[in-house]
């Protein structure tokens, strides 16, 4: 009896020892590991993924993958940007080549649970739109009956065009593309009349226009877009680590934490909620297998959602965006963090 239960203790011991979770390094140790973090995000789309002229990646997304990386790694600039177009961005991060998306894409039901994904927050909520040239006279999304239209494939904005026009009997000729550069261009060598995506992305692309005053964005917006990070199922902590790096930008947005004074507001502030935020007052990162300024970190970065989404899209910028639904929920948007405690 002695030497049964002796037997049955190491097969149990063996089991635990070859479970998945103990088998192999988590997407928070592989990183740690690299010293970079992997981050999936757009071909080119201003204000939101994009190199400038030095080759430098900017725009809302990227600056995302900077906080994560600052909360991780203790510094913004290590990220490696692997730009991916609609079809490849999710291939590329089940083959674990990504370790994260920050790509204007969209979740579903499909996508949240047939091809594996989980999605950690909607960063930017959209719905996507239609832009024309003016001269074409078109006034409605409903008046495109017959039109050529530039869409790019492997998106939720192909599922939506084919639903719209099929819902309200009117025809259409598509013009498929890969990436948004592929799709301005086919658009200003009339190529298509019109493009459709996401409405960001249309204000974005028409602020690169020599001549912005000849293209108006149609009125319609035909579907809801809640656009955000993406990990892979299965690792818990990692999906944690990347959707409260997010919840600190909201959360010091709210409690009026900046890139220039979170250090001052960690050593001086009296409220409870931004002591623990940033670390002044307990231990929140050790939950997550981070130390406990990760978040203090995140926000010095790149600045809380506030100041990301002014710098990078916001009404003062080429694309020229309004807060709207991304407002803070205190100022009548949806964006709320759930508490630090």
């Amino acid at each position: 009896m002695k030497k049964l239960s002796i037997a049955l203790a190491a097969c149990a011991v063996a089991a635990f020892t070859l479970t998945p979770q103990a088998a192999k390094a988590g997407t928070l140790e592989d990183v740690k590991a690299r010293g970079v973090l992997n981050c999936i995000v757009n071909t080119g789309l201003p204000g939101f993924s994009y190199t400038d002229k030095s080759g430098r990646w900017k725009g809302f997304d990227a600056d995302m993958c900077r906080s994560v990386a600052a909360a991780v790694l203790g510094d913004g600039e290590k990220v490696k940007f692997i730009p991916a177009t609609g079809k490849t961005r999710f291939t590329l991060l089940n083959s674990k080549e990504g370790d994260v998306i920050f790509r204007n894409t969209t979740w579903t039901f499909v996508r949240d649970v047939d091809v594996k994904l989980n999605y950690i927050h909607t960063t930017y909520y959209d719905g996507q739109g239609f832009i024309i040239r003016k001269s074409k006279g078109v006034k409605s999304a409903k008046e495109l009956d017959g039109a050529t239209i530039c869409i790019q494939t492997g998106t939720t904005t192909e599922l939506n065009l084919a639903d719209y026009f099929r819902a309200n009997k009117i025809s259409y000729k598509p013009v498929p593309i890969e990436s948004n550069e592929e799709a301005r261009k086919n658009y200003l060598a009339d190529r298509c009349d019109s493009y459709t995506t996401d409405a960001s992305g249309l204000a974005a692309t028409r602020a690169t226009f020599d001549d912005v005053d000849k293209h108006v964005i149609l009125p319609e917006i035909i579907s809801k877009e809640p656009l955000g990070p993406v990990v892979r199922h299965g690792d818990d902590q990692w999906a944690d680590i990347v959707r409260w790096t997010v919840y600190a930008l909201i959360a010091g947005e709210e409690h009026g934490i900046t890139a220039a004074n979170a250090d001052k507001m960690a050593s001086s502030s009296g409220n409870p909620n931004v002591k623990r935020l940033l670390g002044s007052e307990g231990n929140l990162g050790k939950m997550i297998g981070l130390d406990k300024e990760w978040a203090r970190r995140a926000i010095k970065a790149q600045g809380n959602y506030e100041e990301i989404f002014e710098r990078n899209v916001g009404l003062k910028t080429p694309v020229g965006l309004p807060r709207g639904l991304n407002a803070h929920y205190l100022d009548g948007g949806l964006q709320y963090s759930p508490p630090f405690r």
